[in-house]
């Protein structure tokens, strides 16, 4: 039984406690001190979980308290975009959501401060826990810092009652964090283990509510009390028939169902991977992850287990925590085909299919209108006698007039460039857009070139997360050698930075302006970048000739990367007439998913406003109309109706 078909929960699991953001130096070999900038994740125990378990297909959500204000939203958002659900969190207007700072200065040592005074999750409290909500799971995750303060343990051991009485299962994470039970400064926050008999006390009294019980070596012993491990799991199983799981890191795991053996080996051994370790932070969070993944989805323990220290070591060879558990695709992948790195962050196979699973949204579909241009609105100002500002004016209009037909409906977006539009890309973040594209190639160039600077990844770290980078090559498979080969070489450095920085990329190639447009030219344009390893996440095209170029160049994009979100169509400046032609010629080809249109649309309201002849209105007007009647004319030609 899948983990999506047992019972009639709405949801598998239901975690409780931390919910934190994680800023992570990303300056690797060196002091806390010494790191400039950082990188921002959702963070926490139970948030990692939730978004562990969604990632692996499990339906789950998170009990906890985030502040009033942009990191507990940030939380919030984050939780929506991975699928967990937030009915569950609570806003706290009296506290800040908490943060957690950290460095890898080297292999083993990964200095770590935690921003948790009275912060908003450890304030959670019985009243937050609704038993309808606990009721709707079938299991429940609590874990060991939420039963360090009175009033967090209460929640816990409500919820702990509530999923019991539903007939649920209570799994219980260790997660033993001596900075955060008081027991050591703030400099100590990567402190794993310091003995105590008040933590060991207060821990004993949680275990036999549990089903489930994962901890490590040192969890096991301040769990029991005991300095020794086969007596610290003796004393828990006097205490609890929970299923035990013992972490080994990368020896892997060990399971026990009943009596513990003398031998710790006879247990239920799940193979472990041996990886090199980048971080150890978020590893226990993959690994109960891929555990409860198997452990609720009706697996064996072995599997469980196996598929626990997979999710393990894809933490552990990775930066950050929540964003780098496995998707489900990606740990199949991982089992079947292995991978020849020790550092699965330098696997392109695998990496290409961590990003295409993990991307920010869905978007279907495209139809955007194109204000990229640079060239042409130049040549229209100084026709017009006007200055080079006014293009970023008129860019201002163009994006209010797509903003009148999307109308607030998705799958609309724009292309916008830096060079004339930040005042239009300001006025494109107050409308609700599905998509921005932002173009990066000095234009006109043949051999490609970068616009600011050939460092093109310096650039792309300052853009917001969700602008898609837009490079267009004119490339044919026939140019050339020298030319072919400066060409893909910009390409793979572009699609190499694009994936650096976590921006997607979009490439737009026009073949027919320098040569021969046959039904095979486009597709084999494209496998010819395919084999440099460059896999977009979309494709810019040129109208084709015939349904078998489309056919072609679906077969090529589905047997690449089937994971590609698709290609939308470019204008190139054709008549509306043609271009409704150009639409029609696509609806065989699923593969195409939309258009991104300019000079057709705004040409000629561009060029009547530098002018003067019009005004604003009717500059937006006319943009507007245009736009509109190509966006019918693509949903007449897919057979949609408008969203």
């Amino acid at each position: 039984m899948g983990p999506k078909d047992a019972g009639k929960a709405r949801l598998d699991v239901i975690t409780m406690g931390r919910s934190s953001v994680d800023l992570y130096g990303q300056q690797i070999g060196t002091r806390l001190e010494d790191v400039s900038s950082f990188a921002k994740s959702v963070g926490g125990c139970p948030a990692n979980i939730a978004i562990g378990t969604a990632r692996l297909g499990l339906k789950s959500a998170i009990l906890t308290r985030v502040g009033d204000e942009q990191m507990g939203r940030y939380i919030r958002e984050q939780m929506a975009r991975e699928g967990v659900s937030e009915r569950g969190i609570v806003t706290d207007p009296q506290r800040l959501t908490a943060l957690v700072l950290l460095s890898v200065e080297n292999d083993h040592s990964f200095p770590l401060i935690f921003y948790r005074e009275n912060c908003a999750d450890m304030a959670l409290c019985e009243d937050d826990v609704d038993p309808e909500f606990i009721a709707s799971a079938r299991a429940l995750v609590v874990t060991g810092t939420h039963f360090s303060r009175p009033g967090t343990d209460a929640a816990q051991r409500k919820a702990m009652r509530l999923m019991r009485r539903a007939g649920g299962k209570v799994v219980l994470d260790i997660d033993y964090r001596p900075n955060l039970w008081g027991l050591a400064g703030h400099a100590a926050g990567a402190s794993r283990y310091i003995a105590s008999a008040s933590v060991s006390n207060q821990m004993k009294t949680v275990l036999a509510e549990c089903d489930l019980i994962v901890g490590t070596e040192e969890e096991v012993l301040i769990a029991s009390g005991e300095s020794d491990l086969l007596a610290a799991l003796r004393t828990i199983r006097c205490l609890s028939s929970a299923t035990l799981v013992l972490k080994r890191g990368p020896m892997g795991c060990i399971v026990y169902e009943g009596d513990i053996p003398d031998d710790l080996e006879d247990g239920i051994v799940g193979t472990g991977f041996p990886i090199e370790v980048y971080n150890v932070l978020g590893a226990g969070d993959a690994f109960m992850s891929g555990f409860l993944r198997g452990w609720l989805g009706g697996e064996s323990l072995e599997t469980a287990a196996t598929w626990a220290n997979a999710c393990g070591a894809f933490a552990v060879s990775r930066l950050l925590c929540a964003p780098e558990i496995p998707t489900f695709e990606e740990l199949r992948y991982f089992l079947k085909n292995g991978s020849p790195h020790r550092a699965l962050r330098k696997d392109e196979a695998i990496n290409h299919l961590h990003w295409a699973t993990t991307r920010r949204s869905a978007i279907p579909s495209i139809l955007a209108l194109a204000v990229d241009h640079r060239a042409q609105l130049e040549e229209l100002a100084a026709r017009a006698n006007v200055e080079a500002g006014c293009i970023a004016e008129f860019k201002v209009l163009a994006v209010k007039a797509a903003a009148r037909v999307a109308d607030g409906r998705p799958g609309f977006g724009m292309l916008i460039d830096e060079k004339h539009g930040r005042p239009a890309m300001y006025e494109f973040a107050r409308h609700g857009f599905s998509w921005l594209g932002r173009p990066v190639e000095l234009p006109g160039s043949r051999p490609l070139r970068f616009e600011f600077s050939q460092d093109i990844g310096s650039q792309l770290v300052e853009w917001p997360v969700d602008h898609c980078i837009k490079c267009l090559c004119f490339y044919h498979p026939d140019d050339p050698p020298a030319l072919k080969d400066e060409q893909q070489r910009m390409l793979r450095a572009l699609h190499d930075a694009a994936r650096k920085v976590g921006r997607e990329l979009l490439i737009e190639i026009i073949a027919g302006k320098h040569g021969r447009l046959d039904d095979d030219t486009v597709s084999r344009a494209l496998d010819e970048l395919y084999d440099l390893g460059i896999r977009p996440d979309w494709w810019k095209l040129e109208p084709q000739a015939s349904a078998a170029a489309w056919a072609a160049i679906e077969k090529t994009i589905t047997k690449r990367d089937p994971w590609c979100r698709g290609v939308v169509l470019l204008g190139l400046d054709a008549p509306q007439r043609e271009l409704e032609d150009a639409f029609a010629a696509t609806a065989g080809a699923s593969i195409v998913k939309g258009f991104a249109v300019g000079r057709t649309i705004f040409m000629d309201a561009a060029e009547a406003w530098l002018a003067g002849r019009i005004d604003d209105e009717a500059a937006i007007a006319d943009m507007a109309a245009r736009f509109g009647k190509l966006t019918e004319a693509w949903w007449a030609a897919h057979g949609r109706e408008a969203a």
